[in-house]
């Protein structure tokens, strides 16, 4: 089994090489754990004070559950991976039936914050865009497919993602065994992977 992470600013990319590597596999091969789905259970907490969390701070992360499924993933156990709304920013009571691949993707933006994840990753991929790309990625994703307004995407942007993006997850890069660049199509960087890959299994 190789456990590969992939880490990244929001609206860097990650998504992108994710699917680049997934193209490179057989589908049952491999599977994808989002960080998304690992955000904190908030039942407790009001509607309106969940958009007032932050979420882009390693605090919102569940990661003891994140390193416990991985852990289990990597012993060959089935486990039941949470899904998360981002309209009402809250686990649902449904999960996701996931079972263990020769190859486990892990990927989101604050993965390489936790050390005990860090250290179940074989491979730490870091994908690097300029702000001005993430941030458009960013604006657009939120409107169109969580249903967020301007104003709020924007105005989150100022307050929360910048500033946590230069505090947590920029200096997690020096973490990474290979950095894309710029969200393009980087050949060599997906050839390398693709040949840990087929060397490691």
């Amino acid at each position: 089994m190789l456990i590969i992470g992939i880490a990244g600013g929001t609206g860097s990319g990650k998504t992108t090489v994710v699917n680049q590597i997934l193209h490179e596999l057989p589908p049952d091969e491999v599977c994808v754990i989002s960080q998304d789905s690992y955000y904190k259970e908030t039942v407790d907490l009001s509607y309106e004070d969940r958009t007032k969390i932050n979420f882009d701070h390693p605090n919102a992360i569940d990661f003891d559950l994140l390193v416990e499924h991985i852990a289990e993933l990597r012993k060959g156990n089935v486990i039941e991976q949470p899904v998360y709304s981002f309209i009402t920013h809250n686990r649902t009571k449904d999960t996701h039936k996931t079972h263990p691949k020769n190859v486990i993707i892990v990927e989101g933006i604050l993965i390489f914050n936790s050390k005990a994840l860090r250290d179940l990753f074989d491979i730490k991929v870091f994908v690097h865009a300029d702000a001005d790309e993430r941030l458009i990625r960013r604006v657009r994703r939120d409107i169109e497919e969580r249903g967020r307004d301007i104003n709020e995407v924007l105005g989150r942007y100022q307050s929360t993602l910048k500033p946590m993006h230069q505090q947590f997850i920029e200096p997690t890069k020096t973490y990474a065994d290979i950095i894309i660049p710029n969200d393009r199509y980087n050949t060599v960087a997906i050839d390398i992977v693709r040949t840990v890959i087929s060397n490691r299994l």
